[in-house]
This record gives C-alpha cells, sequence and structure tokens, in this order.
C-alpha cells in the first residue's frame, strides 16, 4: 500500500537521485505524444519483463491494481493537473492515459488510498480521511528528528461505484481503518487497523460484517494481500525487539505516527495461524504480492544498497529462499502486482521521469 510511507521513501531515494536515465539503452520516444517506443523502458536486466510501457506521464502515480477481467486498472495519484493535491482514486485502461485526467472515483476531498475493485468490476474498495475534513491531512515530515508517516484516525473504508458515487461505509470505528485488499474469490477484505491499540490486521466480509483479528504481536502490520488461492496473506510489518525499540514504536503511535525504515515481509494463514517471517535482509522491505504460482512473491526493497536510498522489485520464494533482483531502475521500483491471469505485471517506477520526483505505472509482460 502507498500510504504515506511511499512519500517518506520516494522523498529519501530522491534526496540522493533525481531523474535516472531509464531504459536499457536506448530511450527513444514518439515526439507527437510523449509515449516512449516500445520496451525501450526496461534495463537489460530486467529479463522477466517485455513489452514494458508507461502508463501514466506526471504526478505521483502508484498502487495500480487490476480488475477482475484484467481490462482496466485501479490507482491512486496525487497531481496538481487533475485538481488531486494529494492522493485520490482513478482507473484507467490498460492502455493508459497520456496528458487528459482519468475518471477520478474518489471524492476529491481529503486523501485516500488503497484502493481495489469487488467483484464485477462496476464497484471498487478504497480508504479516505474525507469525512473528517475537506483539505488534505499534513504530513508531519519528522518527529523527535525521526522520518515518520502518519496513521489518520478519520481513515475508513467505502465502497465506491465507477461514476465515484459512494455506495457503502464498511468501517466506522474510531482510529485508522485502511490498507484494504481483496481476496480472489471476492468473500473477504483483509485491511490494517488500530481498533485493538496496535495496527493489526483485520479480515470482514464484503459487507463489513465478521471482523476478525488477525495478528497479534507489537509493531506495525500492514499492505496484506491473498494468496491466489485465498488461504494465505503476505504482509510487511515491523517487529521491535528491544525495550527501547518497543518504547519507541509506542510513543510514536501515540503521536499518531510510524517510522517506517525497518520493515520484513511475514506470512500468515488467514486466520493468523502459522505465522512465518519470510525475509530478514534488514532495511525496509514492504509492498509484497505473491506470484500466480502462490509458491514465491515480489516486494521492493533497500536492502541491496548502501544508504537504502534505492528501492528495486525483488523475487523470493516462501521459505525466504531463491531471492532474486528483478528490476534495475536507480531511484525507485515498488507496487507490483499481476493480472489474474498471470500474463501481465503492473508496477510503479520514477524511471523515463525527466529528471523530476514523478512516478509513473508502468505495465509489462511477465515472463518467468
Amino acid at each position: 500500500m502507498k500510504i504515506q510511507l511511499f512519500g517518506l521513501l520516494a522523498a529519501l531515494l530522491l534526496l540522493s537521485a533525481c531523474g535516472s536515465d531509464a531504459g536499457s539503452t536506448d530511450q527513444t520516444t514518439q515526439e507527437d505524444t510523449g509515449a516512449p517506443a516500445a520496451d525501450t523502458l526496461r534495463y537489460e536486466q530486467e529479463a522477466n519483463l517485455k513489452n514494458l510501457r508507461q502508463l501514466t506521464f506526471g504526478g505521483d502515480n502508484a498502487e495500480a491494481y487490476f480488475s477482475f477481467d484484467n481490462s482496466k486498472l485501479v490507482f491512486q495519484a496525487a497531481n496538481e493537473a487533475w485538481d488531486a493535491p494529494c492522493d485520490q482514486i482513478f482507473y484507467m485502461p490498460l492502455t493508459g492515459y497520456a496528458g487528459e485526467r482519468p475518471p477520478m472515483l474518489s471524492t476529491g476531498k481529503g486523501r485516500t488510498t488503497c484502493s481495489y475493485f469487488m467483484p464485477g468490476d462496476t464497484t471498487i474498495l478504497y480508504a479516505s480521511t474525507h469525512l473528517g475534513g475537506d483539505e488534505c491531512p499534513e504530513t508531519p515530515p519528522v518527529v523527535n528528528g525521526k522520518y515518520v508517516w502518519p496513521i489518520y484516525e478519520s481513515y475508513d473504508i467505502f465502497v465506491a461505484d465507477l461514476e465515484g458515487n459512494i455506495k457503502q461505509q464498511l468501517t466506522d470505528h474510531p482510529g485508522y481503518d485502511a490498507e484494504a485488499t481483496l481476496s480472489p474469490d471476492g468473500s473477504k477484505i483483509v485491511f490494517t487497523s488500530t481498533r485493538s491499540g496496535d495496527l493489526e490486521l483485520w479480515t470482514m466480509n464484503t459487507d463489513g460484517s465478521e471482523l476478525t483479528q488477525v495478528t497479534d504481536e507489537l509493531g506495525y502490520d500492514g499492505g496484506a494481500f491473498f494468496s491466489p488461492d485465498g488461504t494465505k496473506l503476505i504482509f510487511r510489518a515491523s517487529r521491535p525487539k528491544t525495550e527501547e525499540a518497543q518504547a519507541t514504536y509506542k510513543a510514536l503511535l501515540a503521536q499518531g505516527v510510524v517510522q517506517p525504515t525497518e520493515m520484513e515481509i511475514f506470512v500468515c494463514n488467514v486466520d493468523g495461524s502459522d505465522l512465518q517471517q519470510i525475509t530478514d535482509l534488514g532495511g525496509a522491505n514492504w509492498a509484497p504480492y505473491f506470484h500466480p504460482s502462490g509458491e514465491k512473491l515480489l516486494f521492493s526493497t533497500n536492502h541491496h544498497v548502501e544508504g537504502g536510498r534505492q528501492f528495486n522489485i525483488f523475487s523470493i520464494n516462501l521459505d525466504g529462499t531463491g531471492l532474486k533482483q528483478v528490476t534495475f531502475d536507480k531511484t525507485f521500483d515498488a507496487f507490483p502486482m499481476f493480472s489474474y491471469d498471470g500474463k501481465y505485471l503492473v508496477f510503479s517506477s520514477n524511471r523515463n521521469n525527466g529528471g523530476t520526483r514523478d512516478t509513473n505505472v508502468f505495465l509489462a509482460e511477465w515472463q518467468d
């Protein structure tokens, strides 16, 4: 999930590298549209990607997720040209949007995050702060010298149609409810909530009923996704171990913020049983998504670079073996998601941004 973690991570890496030269060796573009020519955005090492295409051009675009019929993407973007000073929810066809604003599905008020298509592809799920105010909530840059992102208590989870009409409010509990995604059969939602006093994973039915707590260890649990067969969850988590780290985590959470610089990837059954830690790499390991086989996953990490100012997508087996780098941009690659048929991978990257801080959505054919 993008949440404010994305803003922090992007800011960190952009301090040291604004606008790398994206692409393998050729950056030819079509002058009439500004769209890159076919597959010139792929680095030579990116053997799993084929026919890489850029779908958005300008602003901060991330967390693009496929519709069930694999014909559309729902995503969040902050773009002044689209009347979105902070993240709002949009959708687009797989051909993308260049220049014009795609349809906005959120209210345009507050801040939103983590959209996902519901069964039938006529409605979407997303979290929003708009009930807490029309303006974008403030993002604290640091707290006591620490990089943080805020846990907005005004976040709740909603269902909207493709005309932007809110059809249902699924959560109405004081505190943070966000980062919701859907099971492959469309029956269950997993999300992150502070309703227990800590940032834990919860599940519920698509009508908001049968709330069930999944995790219960101290630390942030979030960005969860179901396995292709719907039996498991992968997610990112912080696990402060020392008394000092635990005290710091609790103190920051009491201020409504979290420091997201140390996270690893975990997997468990949907009911929370058989919890296993997949990565033990150090740094920030996040944005996990299952490979269509259900036997491995992709995730974003900065563990492989000194200083942690570069994020790339890696793959790893569920047992923690077989770590492999998938993308090679010099600044930022994250938020991978496979199409339901396993043919395509969508992700967000800072490549080909012309030296700006823009993050855009990219689509590629996937090759194992």
